[in-house]
């Protein structure tokens, strides 16, 4: 019954994958079709026998396609797209984290990466150590620290502390 589930379970992630290839294949396609008015091709009518090393016909039929350059074009919008929200994806690195944590802090990490992403990088970078660090610890470590200070000053002193050198 197990194994069964695990087979399902892979089936079931391999035809997620082709749907969403072929989700995005329609996309990009779609978008070829409409982006090709805006691939003209101006220089079909060039004489190819006068270079020494040319792609064969089938290729050069390919590359003067209007519908091949509007998919180049739709692919290139896609990536820089994608890129782009890769990039958004690290700058929120930061409020994710705390979020994550369910930080006290989320607002002023929120607030820090906003300034880092309009103002100055090190806000951001100061936004990455509050959400990452572990406050209970440093908490913990600042009282203990506190704690053995006020242990020390209340203490009784010893006698040869009280004698001048």
């Amino acid at each position: 019954m197990r194994l069964l589930r695990t087979i399902i379970s892979k089936i079931r992630i391999i035809f997620m994958v082709l749907v969403k290839f072929t989700c995005f294949m329609l996309v990009m396609l779609g978008g070829a079709y409409l982006l090709a008015p805006m691939g003209t091709i101006n220089s079909k009518d060039i004489d190819m026998s006068i270079y020494s090393n040319t792609p064969n016909h089938t290729m050069m039929v390919l590359f003067n396609s209007e519908y091949f350059s509007g998919y180049l074009f739709a692919v290139t919008i896609a990536l820089v797209g994608f890129v782009a929200y890769l990039l958004w994806e690290l700058h929120e690195v930061a409020v994710h984290k705390a979020h994550e944590k369910k930080s006290a802090h989320i607002q002023l990490v929120f607030a820090l990466s906003l300034c880092g992403l309009f103002l100055h990088k090190a806000w951001w970078v100061l936004a990455i150590i509050i959400a990452f660090a572990n406050w209970a610890h440093i908490g913990a470590s600042i009282s203990k620290i506190i704690s053995n200070g006020r242990q020390k000053a209340h203490s009784p002193r010893r006698p040869s502390e009280h004698s001048e050198a």
